[in-house]
């Protein structure tokens, strides 16, 4: 736990209140028979938080808990009557709560809530079964007395209804409640909430989610029991009815009344549970019926709990009377390489060469990874060096995300085959919570950051048990990545580069030997690629070994020693950034092999059907298109290539009107030609599997309001579009077909509604190419017809077979563009799908 000045004034507080509560009830001034209601209410308090906690930090609702409330007051019961002494009976009912609790966390975490929920709920029937029937320990329907109970360690005796048990009752309470302030501030919570945010990138930091949820169930199972022993004394009687499972259900409405995950919140829910009874008889209801509308108001109206609805004013109040350190945070959101540790974008650090004669850090040998039928590695071979940056390359699907999975852990039902050392030491027995132990750091290419923590304790959660001289490394390590300014806001607060940074400090923490990055150029400006760059390179002069990942070549051979070269799991080249783009294999996984030319119509219009202006957008900081003009002319076959995160699918939604785009023009009716029809195949055909072929194109016209006779005469027209396998099958369900069947059924249900325009996103993917020449092959025939066609393409040379005009996009903008016919262009083209260098493809257009 974490213990300074302000976390020690805040949990002071609780005991201070219970200090004055105390004092009042032996005054006098709360009345006798309010003092059992007080101490009801503090008991009720212990419940709420340990419910509240669980599900605040572990993300589990529990219903279960009423079961681990019975079992702390049967304790007391039996205890009592067979003279056993209060700390015993305490320890006793806390380590069978505890015991419990880690089987239902454990057991529990491999489901989702829903079925954790139900776990528990199973767990809370089969203890009231037992409580019924086992009649000899727990009296059965008819209850057993709690006595009295003698303390040991000079508390005195204690009997069961009496007024001792209330002050104590109070006391603890008051303790319970303390102890949960450190607690926020320390690692558990931290680990505990990481493990709920994002369990994948939790294991790359060594946290097991399992692990995690059975230490959260248990101190909270445990802490119920005790609740239950207080429970028992208070009111020197013991029964089944207060521990139903209405009253689990009346725990939860209590924690979201309060606000889940709150100390001050647990004790207006202990309250409320304790004065229901008086509010419902004040009003005239049933308690279940006064629990449910204020449980709906509060969804309704309080969404976050009353208690952080009424602390948002003080909040408000602190922030004007603090403006100087309101107005840093607001200037907070720094573009990256705001801190002074970045050396300047124009002098970068070198690369310094590692050491040729070093022994191999890493080393693969022979390794596959296949899932069910599909091999996504196969007979992978590489090794590292300590401070060598090895750059892996390929397009889409090749399979690199898979090897740096390998390297983390992270496989999941995949069959692993082959051999992996790291330091000599067998990888592939680690579990992948145990690799960040044999220092290896991982990145993801979407920057996975624990969105419910600060960005200081995103770095600081990697520690176990947190100490001052952890929060000091963090804060050196936030300072050398720019993150200074922010360590104390969340990450959602933050932009994109700075999540990514954010991503890369995590994993620099501790020091890893080596540095698994995927993709950490992806979505980032020129600037801040440039300075992460710098990063990666002062990395590598301390020693460290780096794989990197990524399709943003010029950046990604800027910082490489060597380069590896995967497609269809399988390495096909190696070599230095210098040469490696010159193995045949190389250019050909990312261009394509230029094969015959396909037979496109000559005669095409010369109108527009969809003219973009300007068109730029974003997803949550990260730019996928800028200032983009285009046309697409009537009756053409447009290809627009580039690589892996280039911004194709956007621009097909732009182009489709499914996505609006954040800048700029659509505009479908140019010429006076009316509004243009479009339909999209997505990437990946998202199909309805469990529906019949015929049933998807169905539900395609349904959308589009075809129906009755047009819908039949629809249905006639794109069936005989399918080939004659497909015709036969209609009534077939989608996920009985090939990849290849699968593709030209995803083209079917987007020509059902009779398009203008005909988008298609990557239709070649994953198809064998004797399938990729048939789905194209009927691309071009709907071209003769007369459609104008949009295809999507990641190989370049595809493009260039069968498209009237290409356009080449690199990172979100519109590289190059021209006809294949000109002899110059396919140079230019290369050129820009590479390095996007738009002054040289500039002469092309």
């Amino acid at each position: 736990m974490v213990f300074n000045r302000s976390v020690l004034a805040k949990a002071a507080l609780g005991p201070a209140a219970g200090a004055v509560l105390m004092a009042f009830m032996a005054s006098g001034a709360i009345p006798a028979y309010q003092m059992y209601s007080v101490a009801l209410a503090a008991v009720y308090s212990i419940v709420v938080l340990s419910v509240g906690l669980l599900a605040g930090w572990s993300g589990i609702w529990s219903v279960g808990h009423p079961a681990f409330f019975a079992i702390g007051a049967y304790f007391a019961a039996y205890g009592s009557g067979h003279d056993w002494p209060l700390e015993a009976v305490m320890l006793g009912a806390i380590a069978t709560g505890a015991v419990l609790g880690t089987f239902l966390g454990y057991a529990g975490a491999r489901f989702s809530t829903l079925y954790i929920a139900l776990l528990t709920l199973a767990f809370t029937m089969v203890s009231l079964e037992l409580i019924n029937r086992w009649s000899s320990v727990t009296g059965g329907d008819q209850g057993a007395p709690v006595l009295q109970l003698r303390s040991v360690l000079g508390l005195g005796t204690l009997a069961g209804g009496g007024t001792e048990p209330q002050y104590l009752a109070v006391g603890a309470a008051a303790v319970v409640l303390a102890l949960a302030v450190p607690a926020a501030a320390s690692g558990l919570r931290m680990r505990l909430v990481a493990a709920k945010s994002h369990p994948l990138a939790a294991r790359t930091i060594g946290i097991a989610p399992e692990a995690q949820s059975a230490l959260a169930f248990a101190a909270s199972a445990a802490c119920t029991s005790f609740a239950g022993v207080l429970l028992g004394l208070i009111t020197g009687f013991v029964s089944p009815d207060p521990f139903s499972l209405g009253f689990g259900i009346a725990l939860v409405a209590a924690c979201v009344l309060g606000g889940v995950g709150t100390v001050l919140g647990a004790v207006a829910g202990g309250a409320y549970l304790t004065w229901n009874p008086s509010l419902s008889s004040a009003v005239g209801l049933p308690q279940p019926v006064v629990q449910g509308l204020v449980l709906i108001g509060v969804l309704l109206f309080l969404p976050g709990g009353a208690v952080p609805f009424l602390a948002r004013p003080a909040r408000a109040l602190l922030r004007r009377a603090l403006p100087r350190r309101e107005e840093r945070r607001q200037a907070a959101a720094l573009p990256l390489g705001s801190s002074s540790a970045d050396l300047p974008v124009d002098t970068p650090p070198p690369v310094r060469a590692a050491g040729a004669d070093s022994p191999a850090l890493l080393r693969l040998e022979h390794l596959s990874v296949a899932y069910g039928g599909l091999k996504a590695l196969e007979d992978a071979s590489l090794s590292v060096r300590q401070g060598e940056i090895l750059a892996v390359i390929g397009p889409n699907g090749a399979g690199k995300t898979t090897l740096l999975n390998v390297l983390s852990g992270l496989t999941g039902n995949g069959r692993v085959h082959g051999s992996a050392d790291f330091a000599g030491r067998p990888l592939l027995r680690t579990r992948a919570t145990a690799r960040r132990r044999l220092g290896i750091g991982r990145t993801f290419q979407h920057a996975e950051v624990f969105s419910e923590l600060t960005v200081a304790e995103n770095v600081l959660c990697t520690r176990r048990r947190i100490t001052a001289g952890h929060r000091a490394s963090v804060a050196r390590l936030l300072d050398a990545v720019g993150l200074t300014d922010v360590a104390d806001r969340r990450p959602a607060e933050l932009p994109f580069g700075l999540q990514k940074r954010l991503d890369l400090a995590r994993a620099m923490a501790e020091e890893p030997r080596l540095l698994v990055l995927d993709e950490p150029f992806g979505g980032l400006d020129a600037g801040e690629r440039a300075l992460l760059a710098d990063h990666i390179r002062r990395l590598q002069a301390r020693g460290t070994a780096v794989v990197v990942i990524d399709h943003v070549l010029d950046d990604l051979f800027s910082v490489a020693h060597r380069v590896l070269a995967f497609d269809f799991g399988r390495t096909i080249g190696e070599g230095t950034p210098d040469t490696v783009l010159e193995v045949p294999e190389v250019r050909s996984s990312y261009l394509g092999t230029v094969g015959g030319k396909a037979e496109l119509p000559e005669r095409v219009g010369e109108r527009s059907v969809i003219r973009l202006r300007g068109v730029g957008h974003t997803y949550g900081g990260v730019v996928a298109l800028r200032d983009v003009d285009l046309d697409v002319r009537e009756g053409v076959v447009l290809g627009v290539t580039g690589a892996n995160g280039a911004g194709k699918s956007t621009l097909a939604g732009v182009l489709h009107g499914s996505l609006r785009p954040a800048r700029g023009s659509r505009v479908t009716d140019i010429g006076g030609g009316g509004t243009a029809r479009t339909s999209l195949a997505p990437e990946g055909r998202a199909l309805f599997k469990t529906l019949s072929l015929r049933e998807n194109l169905e539900v395609a016209a349904y959308a589009a309001g075809i129906t009755g006779a047009p819908l039949r005469e629809r249905l006639e027209e794109t069936t005989e579009w399918l080939p004659p396998r497909l015709r036969d099958r209609m009534s077939t369900s989608a996920a009985a077909l090939s990849g290849g069947e699968q593709q030209m059924l995803a083209i079917a249900r987007a020509l059902i509604v009779r398009p203008d325009v005909l988008i298609v996103d990557e239709p070649a993917l994953g198809l064998a190419p004797a399938l990729v020449d048939e789905v194209y092959d009927r691309l071009v025939r709907l071209a003769h017809d007369g459609l104008t066609v949009v295809l999507l393409e990641q190989l370049l040379s595809r493009a260039m077979s069968v498209c009237h005009e290409v356009v080449v996009l690199h990172e979100g903008v519109v590289a190059a563009q021209g006809r294949p016919g000109d002899p110059s262009f396919a140079v230019l083209a290369e050129a820009a799908y590479f390095s996007g260098d738009r002054e040289t493809a500039a002469t092309a257009t």
